[in-house]
């Protein structure tokens, strides 16, 4: 027996509402959408019927609107895992310890078809466990650790369906260095990440796993994307801390089942907002755990850029890394908690982190490309034969652009397109890439100083100076690789699709 995911799934109320606000935010109709998507109106409104729609369609649709599958189906859903019958594939996955653990849940397919992220997708797997159960680091879950859909705050089970629910694993390529140091960071007691990379490099789904790893570890996770936060939220730093403080406590309360502090008995309006949030946090989440937790902050960009909050809440999260360390009759409580920030560039409006409270501040990662020894790899796990020239011919296309690599290759893969073929239409708009080519190129055109920029950048043979703030935010797109001051793009394909888009 192997498992493998329904390859149909059902939206959620919330799910619906929150994707008719982002079609109507960038005012398209539901045929309009379903053009953009390449799908049938009809399935669209069958999802919206809350009927079951294939997980294909859903990904084609959320990446239109920028959303992950997990904001319009529910995590545990989309993550589930059936049993079914199927051949066991010969070579394993990978050596290290925790990819064992993957291959236990479950992670061979049997249609032939590969999971594909609508947003940050990367392949990564981790050498250690936290230091939790030290004595046994690779113990499956199937023989009754805690298992977890960061999603979903990590449900404790009894071990029969823990495989089930454990996230997708199966295309994960070593990083054995990077991830080994996010570890020992979450390891240290007051313990601070950053993940920093641009956007649909992997941020998210690295997060996924170190959540995960931590969960199996016994760690308490809860994962906070502020894409779940409504402007009005962003406008006040008293509303937007008390938000947070409700979210944290909620998600730790849906797992163990304990009745917090109501947020407004025990905030007082004498204190400033950031004492209140640090209180509460002591004294009504921190405080009552047993157990490090492990804060995840997700799509921290919007934060970011709100000014009228940022700092200080930059501020107050370099309180909360500084308070372990003070040796006073809290420490011990604030030693709970490991924080995680992901972000996608250094500045953001007013904001320059590299400037701000967070500068300094904990262990910095930069999620690199893929190598091509990594891509190598990939294209093996999608089952695909290439020579060494096939893989750099690939490669010289999208560099080593995960999510990129990932669209090629799942094409290649399950409609048997060959390379060259595939090659000859990838930066046209019947190629696989047209949805993102063309999000990209709205998102340009939204400002036309940014369009006269990158046009520059397109044109030129070699790298061209570029000013600071229009350089972070290009790469902050994913479309430029910064060398000092001065930008090219990103890969090929970004240049040929351009160049054709603003000819002459």
């Amino acid at each position: 027996m192997t498992k493998r995911r329904s390859r149909s799934v059902q939206a959620t109320p919330e799910g619906i509402e929150r994707l008719e606000a982002e079609r109507r935010k960038r005012g398209l109709t539901l045929e309009a959408l379903a053009r953009s998507a390449n799908i049938a109106a009809d399935t669209l409104k069958r999802l919206n019927r809350r009927e079951r729609v294939d997980r294909s369609s859903v990904r084609d649709i959320v990446s239109v609107l920028e959303l992950d599958p997990t904001d319009v189906v529910d995590p545990q859903e989309w993550n589930q895992w059936y049993e079914t019958v199927a051949v066991v594939r010969d070579q394993p996955i990978a050596d290290p310890p925790l990819l064992d653990i993957a291959r236990q849940s479950g992670v061979d397919q049997v249609d032939g078809s590969a999971p594909r992220e609508t947003d940050d997708w990367l392949t990564s797997s981790l050498d250690s466990p936290l230091n939790l159960n030290r004595s046994n680091p690779a113990v499956p879950a199937s023989v009754g650790q805690a298992s977890a859909v960061p999603a979903s705050i990590g449900q404790v089970t009894d071990g029969s369906d823990a495989a089930d629910r454990a996230p997708d694993f199966q295309f994960y390529v070593e990083r054995s260095e990077l991830e080994a140091l996010c570890i020992q960071t979450l390891d240290a007691a007051g313990g601070l990440l950053r993940i920093k990379a641009p956007q649909q490099m992997g941020k998210t789904t690295l997060l996924t796993r170190l959540l995960w790893q931590a969960d199996q570890q016994g760690y308490e996770t809860v994962c906070l994307s502020f894409q779940l936060a409504d402007r009005a939220v962003f406008a006040d730093l008293n509303r937007f801390l008390q938000w947070f403080c409700a979210v944290v406590s909620c998600e730790l309360n849906r797992r163990d089942q304990r009745v917090a502090d109501p947020i407004d008995q025990t905030w007082k309006d004498i204190y400033s907002a950031s004492y209140n949030a640090t209180a509460y946090f002591q004294d009504s989440i921190l405080h009552p755990l047993d157990r490090p937790l492990v804060l995840a902050l997700d799509n921290t960009d919007l934060v970011f850029e709100h000014e009228e909050i940022a700092t200080d809440f930059c501020k107050l999260l370099r309180n909360w890394h500084d308070l372990p360390r003070r040796s006073d009759r809290n420490s011990p409580i604030w030693q709970k908690l490991r924080l995680v920030i992901v972000h996608a560039t250094e500045i953001y409006g007013a904001l320059d982190i590299n400037a701000s409270p967070l500068a300094g501040v904990g262990v910095v990662v930069d999620l690199p490309e893929l190598t091509i020894d990594q891509v190598t790899l990939l294209v093996q796990r999608f089952g695909l034969h290439w020579s060494q020239t096939e893989v750099e011919q690939l490669t010289h296309l999208v560099g080593g652009h995960p999510y990129l690599l990932q669209l090629g290759l799942e094409q290649m893969q399950r409609q048997s397109v060959n390379l060259s073929d595939f090659l000859l239409t990838a930066a046209t708009e019947s190629g696989v890439y047209s949805n993102h080519l063309r999000q990209q190129l709205s998102h340009l055109e939204q400002s036309p100083e940014l369009v006269a920029v990158f046009r520059a950048v397109v044109m030129a043979t070699e790298p061209i100076p570029v000013k600071p703030p229009q350089a972070f935010k290009l790469q902050s797109m994913g479309l430029v690789h910064l060398e000092g001051n001065q930008a090219k793009p990103r890969c090929l394909l970004y240049r040929q699709y351009f160049a054709n888009a603003w000819p002459g």
